[in-house]
């Protein structure tokens, strides 16, 4: 049985500080499971690097055919100092998973990463669930969500829910409403009669003092 090969190198130093440091950054933008996607990177660039070492004294045109593969994967390199300058960073940015997530498929490049591996994204319509895959820049227009029947006709019916739920408290707040302007209603009915009422007491009232005081004169 024949015996992988490392995609990647460790750093000879494992406990320097500042490397520690910025790799943790990387991790926290770009989403990534763990630090050895930080080094398959560094490797990647490191072998892309090499490549343009040795194309320093070649001709012209091995030096165009080189920058427009480049090209292609993403890279905004114009000549071979440009190539040697690209980092990690430059590398990690083609990623499936970072695509998606700029393009605003995704909320965060954690959830791009999710979204990727429950095989819910397709590039030029065929599903991808590497969140370390190269896109292209030919492919880059063509990433989309691809969501299955069963999650689609879910999100179909949390949505008809919660117009439902929506509904019920606009009608329940309509009800509402009615029973308290019916109380309002009545109250103002009541108040009304009570006061007819007592205005009708106090005309009688006056009605028998004056009657008393005829008498009296009479």
């Amino acid at each position: 049985m024949l015996r992988k090969h490392k995609k990647y190198v460790r750093p000879k130093k494992p406990f320097d500080k500042a490397r520690i440091e910025e790799e943790n950054k990387i991790m926290k933008e770009f989403g990534l499971k763990n630090k050895r996607e930080i080094w398959k990177a560094d490797a990647q660039i490191a072998k892309i690097r090499r490549q343009a070492k040795k194309l320093i004294t070649a001709e012209q045109e091995e030096q165009e055919k080189f920058l427009a593969k480049l090209k292609k994967i993403g890279f905004n390199v114009s000549s071979i100092a440009d190539v040697l300058a690209l980092e990690a960073r430059d590398w990690l940015s083609r990623r499936l998973q970072t695509i998606v997530f700029k393009k605003g498929l995704a909320r965060t490049p954690k959830h791009a990463r999710q979204l990727i591996t429950h095989r819910h994204v397709a590039v030029d319509g065929r599903i991808v669930n590497v969140p370390s895959y190269i896109v292209s820049v030919e492919e880059e227009d063509k990433i989309e969500l691809v969501l299955k029947e069963k999650k689609a006709k879910k999100v179909e019916e949390q949505e008809k829910k919660e117009e439902s739920v929506e509904g019920g408290e606009e009608s329940k707040e309509e009800s509402e409403q009615e029973k308290q302007d019916t109380e309002t209603r009545e109250t103002t009915a009541e108040s009304e009669g009570k006061s007819q009422e007592a205005g009708g007491q106090n005309a009688g009232e006056s009605e028998n003092e004056e009657n008393n005081k005829n008498q009296e004169k009479g």
